[in-house]
């Protein structure tokens, strides 16, 4: 993937870049992968906003991934590699050789043509899918499970991969994309190579506009407002907080402050803490 950048044509293209699309095969979804997907935009069941930010944007269809590559032993051909409105990654067209089509996430280097499979023995290509205990030392793989059967869980965003360190006993050791280093089940299936569109992070909407279309609202800072609205708001002009340390708009510490959870059973499978 390459990242397209603009000149200052006008203000909205001043700063813009975006991804250009060249690895794009096929511009409408499957029609019997896709479903309806209704966003909440940040409100709970009463209707009432409970995430701030949310809202608007452009309607989503929800494209049917399979994450659990359970198409043991049966091969499959990429058909065409597409857009998926709903994440930073390209996803593809599997037509299997029994007649199902499924998608997949994109990993980088698989073209439209290309064959792929997924099982104990499978071969060591880019896009296969194989238990963790059959992938060698040193290979960087995507779309990991975290219990055995239950799909992949992590790392599944554009660009990032995990790679295998160590194996011993029941356990395989990974990196994550994180710096975080933990130990998963060998039985966990998970797929080799790097997701597609390692890129993404580089995209800049350039304008308002654009990121409204995304279904993000405006961020307001805390100090601009008022002290009803929030611990930093008040004063005369441009003053400090006026507290301590930095609050969230409901008086809990902000910025820093760890809020994972001290007892956490996955604590024990963790050997470093991400960065």
């Amino acid at each position: 993937m390459t990242i397209r950048l603009y000149k200052s044509y006008t203000p909205g293209t001043r700063n813009r870049a975006l991804s250009s699309f060249d690895e794009i095969s096929k511009t409408k979804p499957e029609r019997s992968l896709i479903q309806t997907n209704h966003r909440n935009k940040g409100r709970n069941n009463r209707g009432v906003i409970t995430v701030r930010h949310k809202g608007g944007g452009h309607k989503r269809r929800y494209r049917i991934i399979d994450f659990k590559r359970n198409k043991y032993n049966i091969e499959g051909i990429v058909a065409s590699i597409e857009y998926d409105p709903n994440r930073n990654a390209r996803i593809a067209l599997i037509n299997y050789t029994d007649g199902e089509k499924r998608y997949i996430l994109h990993p980088k280097n698989l073209n439209v043509g290309d064959k792929i499979s997924s099982g104990s023995g499978s071969l060591l290509n880019v896009g296969n899918t194989l238990p963790l205990e059959e992938i060698p030392l040193g290979t960087s793989i995507h779309n990991i499970e975290l219990i055995p059967n239950r799909g992949g869980q992590i790392v599944r965003a554009g660009g990032t991969s995990a790679k295998i360190l160590a194996k011993e006993g029941d356990y395989i050791t990974l990196r994550l994309p994180s710096k975080e280093i933990r130990l998963i089940r060998k039985e966990c299936f998970a797929t080799i190579g790097e997701v597609s569109n390692n890129d993404a992070f580089l995209v800049q909407s350039g304008k308002a506009g654009r990121t409204r279309w995304l279904g993000k609202r405006p961020t307001v800072r805390g100090s601009v407002m008022n002290p009803c609205d929030h611990p930093h708001g008040g004063g005369e002009g441009r003053t400090p907080i006026g507290r301590t340390r930095p609050l969230t708009p409901w008086g809990k510490p902000a910025l820093g402050i760890k809020t994972r959870k001290r007892k956490k059973l996955s604590d024990a499978y963790i050997l470093r803490r991400r960065v």
